[in-house]
């Protein structure tokens, strides 16, 4: 899943490409040549997977990825009042996706679609894409990797059931996308349209955990996080 500080797709996509140029470079198809690099390295840099350091604040909501703040809005979840945060991730963001907070995947659900324009108010609900629901101790939230006109792939590491760290990896989507989050009515929004916000780093909401919190097969989102690393946990 994991090299270095790249993700293997970028090796995939990129080596052939590198390949390509040396070839063409000995043929002395030289226009050949530069393309091939200059978009191997632009494909190296779209799979880039940088350490992150994961905020320790309880309560603290961090971002499913990179990218701008494109709606701030209160909206229903199965007749539950909330509020969504979506961001849009531009070619040149970081494009792993990570985990908002500590808990448990209670349910993973792919959904195809459309590849509307991701900053689109539409991409949201018709737009390819994966729905994280989570379970935490402050209770349950969503979030979504939704593909774009560009993306044509929504790509998960998790699958439900799986225990996850706040900030941990959790997938990506190739080549501009969009992640939504979604939290009950009362977390504390903490971003507003336009700012730039980085995955696993920046917090979007604070939501502590509830004087009652549940256990997660006797480990709690608290435990969970103790285990995680300044940088963020790596599968």
């Amino acid at each position: 899943m994991y090299s270095g500080s790249m993700v293997k797709e970028g090796y995939y996509f990129g080596v052939p490409l590198l390949l390509l140029g040396g070839v063409s470079y000995l043929l002395q198809w030289n226009i050949v040549a530069v393309a091939a690099v200059l978009l191997a390295l632009f494909v190296f840099s779209f799979f880039r997977d940088p350490e992150r350091v994961i905020p320790a604040e309880p309560g603290a909501v961090v971002s499913p990825g990179d990218g701008r703040v494109v709606v701030v809005t209160e909206e229903e979840n199965a007749g539950r009042p909330g509020k969504r945060v979506s961001i849009f991730l531009a070619v040149w963001n970081v494009h792993v996706n990570r985990s908002p907070a500590a808990g448990t995947i209670t349910k993973m659900e792919y959904r195809p679609g459309k590849f509307l324009a991701a900053m689109r108010v539409r991409a949201s609900m018709e737009n390819e894409q994966n729905i994280f629901t989570l379970s935490t101790d402050a209770g349950e939230l969503m979030f979504k990797q939704i593909a774009g006109l560009i993306a044509r792939r929504v790509v998960s590491w998790k699958k439900a059931g799986e225990k996850v760290a706040r900030g941990e990896r959790i997938g990506l989507v190739r080549f501009g996308s969009r992640v939504d989050l979604w939290v009950p009515r009362d977390a504390e929004i903490l971003v507003k349209v336009g700012e730039n916000v980085k995955g696993g780093s920046s917090v979007l909401a604070r939501w502590p955990a509830k004087p009652t919190a549940d256990k997660f097969d006797g480990a709690s989102a608290a435990d969970t996080d103790a285990n995680l690393t300044p940088a963020g946990k790596r599968s």
